[in-house]
């Protein structure tokens, strides 16, 4: 079985843990810029950050046979502190690397209107930069969050086929079904989906668009959940194909709209696969 985990937060885990990911099968991820849990004050530890997600963690992560890229922006959760917003006049010269593959995590928190304003240059910056765009949805309020957010996607002018709209559930993916949009969803151990859920909802709606990630980070996570859930999907009918789809064909479609997905191992690490390298070109 090989996986690519199109959202989990590296940095916040250990080189255990991508010893592990490697041994179950996971050749690939992409990190999107997020929270860190302790507030940022300034946006000099923004570009800090950045910096790390695009030189060092891809460095880290070849170690193992993994092939790491990244999204950057503004998270939702501090799009709204006055010390951070200057951070969007940052985020073009990080949006022409050749690691980025999308904008995000963008979207909803609070619903505030600095929130509001964020989401939609954001949105801007992904058509400028020719970038698919990946959206968080509220971890509050996640039916109104969902159905705003795909709001503000459709009067932004992006294509629908380029944005991913995550952290879904059994009460937001038919809100996005429709709508054109990647549907992502978040498996953890005692919140948001589980494998055995995870599988309902694939049985219920196919495999069209659908991510599934395990969004693991400094909270109460686990970056082999993407492993489990395909071993719920084969334990439930699904076929091989069927796993190697929603695990690996789907995250690679998706970000390969970037041009830019590089899926090969470069420097200490073995080259995790061979032959699937989808790049246009960057700096």
């Amino acid at each position: 079985m090989r996986i690519f985990d199109p959202h989990i937060h590296m940095t916040s885990r250990t080189t255990d843990d991508y010893a592990r990911m490697a041994a179950a099968g996971i050749q690939a991820v992409v990190e999107p810029a997020f929270w860190l849990g302790q507030p940022r004050t300034n946006p000099g530890s923004f570009a800090d950050y950045f910096d790390s997600l695009l030189g060092w963690e891809p460095y880290r992560a070849a170690q193992f046979g993994v092939v790491h890229h990244a999204t950057i922006a503004l998270n939702p959760k501090e799009a709204g502190d006055p010390r951070c917003r200057p951070v969007l006049d940052l985020l073009p010269r990080y949006l022409d690397k050749d690691r980025v593959v999308a904008v995000g995590e963008i979207g909803y928190d609070s619903m505030t209107p600095d929130e509001d304003d964020a989401f939609e240059r954001q949105l801007a910056l992904a058509v400028e930069h020719d970038l698919p765009a990946l959206v968080h949805t509220p971890h509050r309020d996640k039916a109104r969050g969902t159905r705003r957010s795909l709001d503000v996607v459709a009067a932004s002018g992006i294509a629908p086929e380029r944005v991913a709209i995550d952290h879904l559930n059994e009460v937001t993916v038919d809100l996005v079904r429709g709508s054109g949009c990647w549907m992502g969803f978040s498996i953890y151990p005692e919140t948001k989906m589980s494998p055995p859920r995870m599988v309902e909802i694939l049985r219920r709606h196919g495999l069209d668009r659908m991510l599934v990630n395990s969004a693991a980070d400094w909270g109460v996570s686990d970056p082999l959940l993407t492993l489990e859930t395909g071993r719920e999907m084969l334990a439930a009918g699904f076929s091989e194909d069927d796993v190697d789809r929603v695990l690996w064909r789907n995250p690679v479609e998706f970000y390969g709209q970037s041009g830019r997905l590089e899926l090969a191992v470069t420097g200490a690490g073995e080259p995790a696969f061979a032959g699937s390298s989808i790049k246009r070109g960057g700096s």
